[in-house]
């Protein structure tokens, strides 16, 4: 096996990805402390060819150095935007027929993959901060929880890859 070469991917350019159908899913992310894993999100979210990354509260935004660092250039392809709270960008989603879905572990949710995302519909996920995971507020103003089944000593796992996970499950559905 020989190692493939960036030419050989032959990845779109920026200017064609912002231009390319992308698969509808938005991540909304409530409270992020990390700019690194924000710039996880980014990379990943540009690799799955989603929508969009909403950024609240504390969240940080493009442009900062430390987030390029992670993002290596996702911060400029995907679109992002800002919102100071969480049930903002949420309510907006919603009015505009998301189903928005809280990645989190709450009573009632639904373990990842036996929810069928439906490639006729259009999804919001929310991820929390890392510490205290999604609002409250925000998990009641959610259609539904996702949780990732654990089998370890562990009660979760790092938000970027969480992020990752079901970013993959969601547009698995659009394929």
């Amino acid at each position: 096996m020989r190692k493939l070469t960036v030419e050989d991917l032959n990845r779109i350019d920026v200017d064609t990805f912002k231009q390319a159908p992308k698969v509808p899913l938005v991540m909304v992310l409530d409270n992020i402390r990390s700019v690194h894993n924000v710039g996880s999100v980014l990379r990943t979210a540009d690799a799955m060819r989603i929508e969009a990354v909403y950024m609240c509260g504390i969240t940080a935004t493009p442009p900062s150095a430390e987030m390029h660092k992670t993002a290596l250039g996702a911060e400029d392809s995907v679109t992002w935007r800002y919102y100071n709270d969480t049930l903002q960008a949420v309510s907006e989603l919603k009015a505009a027929g998301y189903v928005v879905l809280a990645v989190e572990q709450v009573e009632g949710s639904l373990k990842l993959g036996a929810f069928k995302f439906d490639p006729s519909k259009c999804y919001a996920l929310v991820m929390g901060n890392e510490v205290k995971g999604v609002r409250q507020d925000v998990v009641d103003a959610c259609d539904q929880a996702l949780e990732i089944p654990q089998y370890g000593t562990k009660h979760s796992m790092n938000v970027s890859v969480t992020a990752g996970i079901v970013m993959w499950e969601a547009t698995s559905a659009f394929r």
